[in-house]
């Protein structure tokens, strides 16, 4: 919680930062072609046709080659890929997180040194204001990053944390920090440097950098880079302003700058969502454009998704619907040879995607999704240790739910990842998420979807999320993707109903309030 000393609003000239233009997006659009049938059934070219003519009616289009596409498989790789990039950046960092660790020295030095040796490389980093501000007046994310204002000047370096719309007044002022994170947080993953971004689901932090098991996808691709910059900087303009200031204990000051694009969320929270609906329904659904002449052909589209449902009214959104879309259309007996897997860290899926998944025609599906003792929240004191019994109980339902519907129970198989324990060592996390599909019976996937969503009920209700879906034909990145796919579950077996009713996956009345904690804070990571 950010304590009223900390917040003050002002209308002076030096709130007068960087705050790039919003760029002109350029987008490719083809046709789809109608379906083709050949002597063994329709083309895998009409099958994804049928997913993309869809989809163009939620979300805007960009087409590239496969080859655009990089998969980092760890978070080592993660971690020493966004540093090597960021040094060698030339002219924008931008860098939306839920959070940078607040002992993340190595990467505000790496940042430090891109900025020194480039005198016109400029960085905006966006945060969550809940998040980043809990440890204050002690180091917190906002006092690490203070000083790089400070150093640069507001004109190269920009500091903005999103403060959510719902949590105001008396209801902000009573709330425990813990708890208020649970009225929404800013939790898109965007780490764009120069012409190219990485998608994921990380926060940066050294769990993140180390032991703590997620997707990363490096797309090099400047018209996407722009679409996702836009984005951030759209949020970034609708947030505080983190400001040096020596004189206070904790070493900055949360302002909210008259240049800002609407009043302030704690002030006016109405016309605040009035203004940000303005903005983003502009942005999130861009105009589409034909492909010029002369470009070659490209085998793989790209959409990107955003919830972005505290910031919209009406809520215009494209993840969800677009989840929506490819469920369904699973679910016509076209596509039984067709198989799907999904994960979740924090398996608690939104009601409408445990039904659709339950509804797809397929008979060959998995779901990975982290085991106790690879959960975020184990081992952790107070409440929140009560967090891993509760995903225990919600797996075990989901079994149930199998098992009552009319599909055979092997037709969808539940896997739990654990590499070691956390708090021991060479104990990990497992806070991968995604969607895998692969059509017409083949063994790679085709479609993908990464991001930072945890595809619950308060991602799609509570948080700023953003990620990508990936349709393609391109056989190289078919199989980096069946690699992914396939690696996470290395760490990864299957459990079934014996396995809970094993004593010691037992739960007990505690899971009910573990299960309210579910819902309020769980999966904010």
């Amino acid at each position: 919680m950010i304590v009223r000393s900390v917040i003050r609003c002002s209308a002076t000239r030096r709130l007068q930062v960087w705050r790039p233009r919003l760029l002109q997006v350029k987008q490719c659009k083809y046709s789809t072609s109608s379906a083709v049938v050949t002597g063994n059934g329709p083309s895998q070219a009409s099958i994804l046709g049928t997913f993309t003519t869809e989809l163009d009616r939620i979300a805007p289009r960009f087409e590239i080659q496969g080859s655009q596409i990089q998969i980092l498989r760890s978070p080592s790789e993660f971690y020493e890929t966004l540093k090597a990039k960021i040094l060698n950046a030339k002219t924008q960092i931008f860098l939306s997180t839920l959070y940078i660790g607040k002992s993340e020295h190595e990467l505000i030095s790496t940042l430090q040194k891109a900025l020194r040796a480039t005198p016109t490389l400029k960085l905006s980093i966006l945060t969550d204001a809940l998040r980043g501000t809990r440890e204050s007046p002690n180091p917190s994310c906002a006092s690490l990053l203070a000083p790089l204002v400070a150093e640069f000047g507001p004109e190269r370096v920009e500091i903005r944390m999103y403060h959510t719309p719902n949590l105001t007044g008396l209801r902000k002022k009573h709330v425990p920090k813990r708890i208020n994170e649970g009225w929404g947080l800013q939790h898109m993953k965007l780490y764009g440097i120069d012409d190219e971004i990485i998608i994921s689901g990380a926060n940066l932090s050294n769990d993140y950098f180390t032991n703590r098991q997620d997707r990363y996808h490096v797309f090099s691709s400047k018209e996407i880079t722009d679409y996702f910059f836009n984005i951030h900087n759209a949020v970034s303009n609708l947030s505080f302003m983190v400001t040096p200031d020596a004189q206070l204990p904790a070493g900055y000051v949360l302002e909210w700058p008259s240049s800002n694009s609407a009043p302030s969320p704690l002030a006016d929270p109405q016309g605040y969502i009035a203004i940000s609906s303005t903005i983003f329904n502009q942005l999130i659904q861009a105009p589409q454009s034909s492909t010029p002449p002369g470009v070659p052909k490209t085998n793989t589209t790209v959409y990107p998704l955003s919830q972005l449902t505290p910031l919209l009214k009406p809520d215009t959104s494209t993840e969800l619907p677009a989840i929506h879309t490819i469920l369904r259309i699973l679910g016509s007996p076209t596509f039984n040879t067709s198989s799907w897997t999904f994960t979740a860290g924090y398996f608690n899926p939104d009601p409408s995607l445990t039904s659709l998944l339950l509804s797809t025609s397929s008979t060959s599906n998995t779901v990975i999704t982290a085991s106790p003792q690879a959960n975020g929240f184990y081992g952790s004191k107070g409440v929140s240790g009560l967090l891993p019994d509760a995903y225990t109980l919600l797996s075990r339902r989901f079994l149930e739910r199998i098992q009552q519907s009319p599909r055979h129970h092997d037709d969808i198989v539940l896997k739990e990842w654990k590499r070691g324990t956390v708090g021991e060592p060479g104990g990990w996390t497992y806070h991968a998420k995604g969607l895998w599909v692969s059509v017409n019976g083949e063994a790679e996937p085709s479609i993908s979807i990464v991001g930072s969503s945890n595809y619950t009920k308060r991602s799609y209700s509570l948080d700023l999320e953003a990620g990508t879906l990936i349709v393609t034909s391109d056989e190289g990145l078919k199989a980096r993707l069946r690699e992914e796919r396939d690696g996470l579950q290395e760490y990864a077996r299957r459990v079934g109903m014996d396995e809970f009713v094993k004593t010691e996956r037992r739960v007990g009345i505690h899971v009910r309030i573990a299960l309210w904690i579910v819902g309020l804070v769980g999966g904010a990571l």
